[in-house]
């Protein structure tokens, strides 16, 4: 395991850059920091368990705020669904998954 868990590989970003919503063409305000450097600063916010507004700016991943919105957007847009999906697929299709402990659960 790496020592700095939150930063996000070129193979792992190749499978994420995809899943994620377009940015709008004109939006206002600054340019907005790119999608991953906020996906590192919000795995550094949960890695580390710190608030969003503890995020140090000095990391270059944008705010704590800009990282939560983003966070925010990406659910909404069900990224992380699609994520969980697509990982499922690619350890199955490899092997990597021991289905004989799964467990279905119906009641939900």
């Amino acid at each position: 395991m790496t020592t700095r868990p939150w930063i996000v590989d070129d193979d792992l970003w190749a499978l994420i850059e995809p899943l994620l919503p377009p940015w709008p063409e004109r939006s206002p305000g600054p340019r907005p920091v790119s999608d991953r450097l906020c996906l590192q600063g919000i795995l550094f916010v949960l890695h580390n368990d710190i608030a969003w507004q503890l995020l140090p700016l000095e990391l270059g991943f944008g705010s704590g705020q800009t990282c939560w919105r983003r966070l925010d957007r990406w659910q909404k847009a069900g990224v992380f669904d699609q994520l969980h999906q697509l990982l499922l697929a690619e350890l199955n299709a490899a092997g990597e998954l021991d289905w004989s402990r799964a467990c279905v659960d119906g009641s939900h």
